[in-house]
Order: structure tokens, then sequence, then C-alpha cells
């Protein structure tokens, strides 16, 4: 049940990270650090609000490395100045530039208070709708199916979707990702990504399970919320509602904290070498550096 975990939650002494804008040649760092906090999970029950940015990039899923003319569409992409890398987590593409902002919601799992995937979604979507209760317009979890990345929990209003969700389960730890399109030129990401699906696809785009990307179908918050709204805002507005889930207040987590010693290094080296090996299919086709630093 759902009540019993925001019980075993409200006990814990909750951690938050701010990664803010990352560079590329870095990317790959916000990926470790999730599974490796994740992971930490069984030892450490410290629930952890990552927050993250990338500059212009395409971060794709495990499935677009299959579509048929995958060097060409991946060359479309390299050719409009974005940086392209394999996620370890979610189903499709997404973009990621400074007017979306990542969150990982990295909470423990344990047998004494395990919590379903479908639970898990939920949580976090209260969250985001907690954050933005005091607008009247209403935000729904249902699958944009024209979107890119398409989902059961994509949130929208008004039918036009503004962020997607994905989770990650690792030993008694749970990560929920969610992309969150805060303001920016949502329309030519969209473009961008239905021409990486006709390239890729040719006479086979929107088929085969990868989307019918309709730019249209998304939008930004700050549009749907008829606002203005900035990246540090809505994550003064997320941070205050997932405190609302703690009776203690949430500790900011500082990079020495959190690279500290060595063993958190050794582990976070791991993440990354797995990241880059993952996106060795990418630096094939481009013929170029996909490698990341710490």
């Amino acid at each position: 049940m759902l009540s019993n975990y925001y019980q075993f939650l409200s006990t814990l002494f909750p951690l938050c990270y701010d990664q803010v804008v990352i560079a590329s040649e870095n990317q790959f760092t916000p990926f470790a650090y999730t599974d490796m906090l994740t992971s930490q999970m069984t030892k450490t029950s410290q629930p952890v609000l990552h927050f993250w940015q990338l500059e212009q990039s395409v971060i794709l899923g495990m499935k677009d490395s299959r579509v048929p003319h995958f060097k060409p569409a991946l060359t479309e992409l390299a050719s409009q100045g974005y940086h392209v890398m394999l996620r370890n987590s979610g189903g499709l593409g997404i973009v990621a530039d400074k007017g979306i902002l990542n969150i990982s919601f990295i909470i423990p799992n344990p047998e004494i208070a395990s919590l379903s995937i479908s639970d898990a979604y939920q949580l976090v979507m209260s969250i985001i709708q907690t954050a933005f209760s005091d607008f009247p317009q209403v935000v729904e979890a249902k699958e944009i199916i024209d979107s890119y990345c398409p989902g059961d929990y994509d949130l929208s209003i008004h039918n036009r979707k503004f962020a997607g969700i994905a989770q990650r389960r690792i030993k008694e730890g749970i990560s929920v990702m969610i992309y969150l399109s805060v303001n920016g030129n949502q329309a030519k990401r969209g473009q961008l990504m239905r021409q990486f699906y006709t390239t890729g696809l040719a006479e086979q785009f929107g088929t085969n399970g990868y989307p019918p990307v309709k730019p249209e179908s998304m939008a930004n918050l700050e549009e749907l919320l008829d606002t203005t709204l900035t990246i540090s805002e809505v994550k003064e507005r997320v941070t205050s509602a997932y405190a609302k889930l703690f009776t203690t207040p949430l500790t900011i987590l500082t990079d020495e904290a959190l690279t500290g010693n060595i063993e958190t290094q050794q582990a976070l080296a791991r993440q990354i070498e797995r990241m880059s090996d993952r996106n060795e299919v990418i630096t094939d086709s481009l013929g170029g550096s996909n490698g990341n630093t710490l």
C-alpha cells in the first residue's frame, strides 16, 4: 500500500543533490550517480533528490539503436549540433537542454516496505502535482502516443505532454527519473526527434513500437500553465513538495560528500565505464570520441 510506504518514508533522512548543467564531456555522470546512489539504498536508506541538466543533447533508449538506418539518423542529430548518448533506463529518445530539468527521485525499497512499480510512478506524479497545485490546470498521467518517448506515466495538461517518467530498480533501491520541459523551444525538440525517426525508420516510420512523433503533442510547462517559469523556480517547487514527505529537513549533498572517499570514486568509475561501453555503438557510428570523465 502506498500509504504504508509514505509512513515509512517519513521516518528517513532525505538528501538533495543539485548537479546543475553538465558539460557534454561529463554526460555519463548523472546516470552513474543515480545508479550508484540507487544501489547504495540497501545500506543507507537515505532518499536522494537529484537535479541535473545537460547541454544540447539527445538521450536515446536502447531500442533507438536498433532502427534500420541508425547511422544516418545519428549523423542527422550530430549535424544539428546535438551530442548523442544511450541511457541505461527508460524506453525511447528524449531531448535534453538548458530548458529541460531532469530529476531523479532515489528511494529505498526494503522488503518491510516494498513499493510496486505503479506505486513508485504514482508517488512521483503526486510530487509534481503538489509542486504546481496552486495553478488551476490539472496535471494528468496518461500516454501521449504521438509524443517522443511515450509511456503510461507521461504527464500532460490538456492532452499536451510536458514530462515523461522512467524507473530503474537496483537491489533494494528505486530511481524514478523524470524529464520536465520547463521552457525553451519545445517545437524544435519535437521536430528533431521526428526527424531522427523519419530518417532512421524511413517507410517504417511510426511502426514497430516507435512513436509517430508530432511536435504539437508536447509543450513546455510554462506555456501550459500560462506563466513564466525558470529552472530554479521549478527546483524550488519540487524540493518543497518533496520535503513534505519527511519529518526532517532535506540536507544538501555536496560534491565533496558524494565523492569524498575511494570506495565511492571507484563505484562511480565503474558506472561510467558501463555507460561508456554501452555507448560504443554511437562512438563507432559517428567515428569520434564519446568518452566521459569524472
